[in-house]
C-alpha cells in the first residue's frame, strides 16, 4: 500500500517522523510536508505567489506552503503514482471538537478527501505543562488505525480524525469512535506596542475544558482511549433548510 504523509508541524517535526518511521517498513511511503510550521493555517491554499519544492532526501519533500497545498502538490505534480491512502500529523497537540475547524492537520487530511483519496489525520493530546510525548503510544495507535484502513476501507467522503492520549502506550484503555464535541478556549488578546509606538496583538487563549458529554471525542482522549471521529466535507446544516425557504419565500 502506498501512502502519502503530510503535517503541520513541519517536515523537521517529530511528529512526522513518528509517523513515517512507524510505517515505511511495512508500506511504500512518501513524505511531503511545510518547510516550516503552518499550525491553524486550516484549508488555507497559496494562490498569490509560487510555492516551491524540495526533495531534500528520497521520497521526502519540503514545501513553501500550507498542508493543503503540500497534499494538492504531491497528488497532482509531485508524486509518479496515486497514493492509496494520505495521512497527516502526527501533530504535537491535539485537534478535538472545534478544533478541527483551524487545524493545518485536519485540512491537509480534509484535502486530499476532496480529491478523491481516503485519508487519516493523527494528534497527540498533551495537557498544559506536560514534559513527557509518549510518541511510542502515537505509533502503535498508527499502525492498528493504518491496518485496520487496509483491510476495510473508510466509507467513501470521510475523513478519520484520530486523536491519542499522551500516555504510556501501557495505559491506553483502547480505541474508540466518537463524536465531535465543543472545545473551550479563553479568550484573549495580548495588545503590545513595538519599538516605533505601534500597536501590534497576539491572539489566542488557553484550552480550558470540553462541554460534558461522554460520547465526544474530549472526554473519551481524557479517559484513556485513543478517539477516531469519521468527518465529512459537507457542512449543510439539517433540518434547517425549510425554515430558511419559509421566510425567504415571503422576503
Amino acid at each position: 500500500m502506498r501512502l502519502l504523509l503530510c503535517n503541520d508541524d513541519g517536515i523537521s517535526a517529530r511528529g512526522i517522523a513518528t509517523l513515517r518511521d512507524a510505517l515505511r517498513d511495512t508500506y511504500d511511503v512518501t513524505v511531503v510536508a511545510p518547510a516550516s510550521e503552518q499550525s491553524a493555517k486550516s484549508h488555507a491554499l497559496t494562490m498569490h505567489e509560487p510555492l516551491r519544492a524540495r526533495e531534500i532526501r528520497p521520497k521526502e519533500w519540503s514545501v513553501t506552503g500550507t498542508p493543503a497545498d503540500c497534499v494538492y502538490l504531491a497528488l497532482h505534480e509531485l508524486l509518479d503514482t496515486p497514493p492509496d491512502l494520505v495521512l497527516s500529523g502526527i501533530n504535537r497537540g491535539s485537534n478535538l471538537g472545534t478544533d478541527v475547524f483551524y487545524s493545518g492537520t485536519v485540512a491537509a487530511a480534509m484535502e486530499a478527501c476532496l480529491q478523491g483519496f481516503p485519508s487519516v489525520a493523527f494528534s497527540l493530546h498533551i495537557e498544559p505543562g506536560d514534559p513527557h510525548r509518549h510518541w511510542d503510544t502515537a505509533a502503535d495507535v498508527v499502525r492498528r488505525i493504518v491496518a485496520g484502513v487496509q483491510a476495510n476501507g473508510i466509507p467513501p467522503k470521510r475523513v478519520l480524525n484520530v486523536n491519542i492520549p499522551n500516555i504510556p502506550l501501557s495505559d491506553l484503555k483502547g480505541i474508540r469512535t466518537a463524536t465531535l464535541g465543543t472545545r473551550r478556549y479563553s479568550k484573549r488578546v495580548d495588545a503590545r506596542t513595538d519599538p516605533r509606538g505601534r500597536k501590534y496583538f497576539w491572539i489566542g487563549g488557553e484550552h480550558i475544558d470540553f462541554a460534558e458529554d461522554p460520547g465526544t471525542e474530549g472526554n473519551i482522549v481524557q479517559s484513556g482511549f485513543a478517539s477516531v471521529t469519521p468527518l465529512w466535507p459537507d457542512w449543510t446544516a439539517p433540518d434547517t433548510g425549510d425554515v430558511i425557504q419559509s421566510w425567504v419565500d415571503g422576503a
